[in-house]
């Protein structure tokens, strides 16, 4: 899909990969780019630099998302790349004794941002979709859910659940002209990266914000399932259903070594 002349709305879009991808999609000749963030004034400050629109969203709220998809549509015309892009980075603990917590918090809030944004955007962008014949999401993800995120299990369980809704997504609506990509980078330089542990995450570099919105705008392009930024998440990918047990140990030594230097 091009997305010239396109009206585009990019959730998490005040800052960090959210916002590389508004800029790119106006460097790109979008017809629209809406900015969507919890942060409304963040929001409006992209939204002024790239002749965008805002609106204040909280993700984790189906009204919210419903308002703006309604609100883009009668303001804008039909959405055509709608980009579930906000994310956290709650519930990290190096240190935890229990996979399992302490508290529904993290899991609960996580739950809401990773999982449930997706779906209330499908819920209720699949009906106009199916209407016009078609359209695309991209949901921004993580290799965290391909792979796993050493550090928070609730990071990783619910973008593992994101990827596979994303699938579900893809296969159920194929027929209906609907498009489907999810964008699993690595480290990315952005404020939620530093507000966790340095891990393996940032093992292979740390991408530019601006580095992985070119590499969504390609695969949109191009209409690729899975876009990987780091291409090296390809092979840990395959080492990892070649043999899970080996892929397990591995995984348990960094998280030991990692648990060694953060508690000292």
């Amino acid at each position: 899909m091009q997305v010239a002349g396109k009206v585009v709305v990019v959730t998490g879009g005040a800052k960090g990969i959210g916002k590389a991808l508004c800029e790119a999609f106006h460097r790109a000749s979008a017809a629209k780019v809406v900015v969507a963030d919890l942060d409304g004034i963040g929001a409006e400050a992209v939204a002024t630099s790239i002749d965008g629109a805002a609106f204040r969203c909280d993700v984790g709220k189906e009204d919210d998302i419903r308002h703006v998809i309604e609100e883009t549509e009668r303001q804008f015309g039909p959405i055509a790349l709608f980009c579930s892009n906000a994310g956290i980075g709650g519930g990290f603990d190096l240190l935890s004794v229990n996979a399992g917590g302490t508290s529904d918090e993290p899991f609960a809030r996580s739950w809401a941002i990773h999982v449930m944004a997706h779906i209330y955007a499908a819920r209720h962008l699949i009906p106009r979709y199916k209407a016009r014949g078609g359209g695309y999401f991209l949901n921004t993800i993580s290799a965290a859910g391909l792979l796993s995120q050493v550090g928070s299990p609730a990071y990783s369980t619910t973008k593992h659940a994101a990827v596979g809704f994303a699938e579900n997504l893809a296969i159920s609506h194929k027929a209906d002209g609907i498009k489907v990509s999810i964008l699993c980078p690595q480290g990315v330089d952005t404020d939620m990266l530093r507000s966790i542990p340095k891990g393996p995450q940032s093992g292979d570099g740390d991408l530019s914000p601006e580095q992985v919105a070119q590499d969504a705008l390609r695969g949109i392009e191009h209409e690729t399932f899975v876009i990987l930024p780091h291409p090296q998440v390809l092979g840990y990918m395959r080492k990892k259903t070649e043999n899970y047990d080996r892929w397990i140990s591995g995984m348990a030594k960094i998280q030991a070594k990692m648990r060694e230097a953060y508690g000292k």
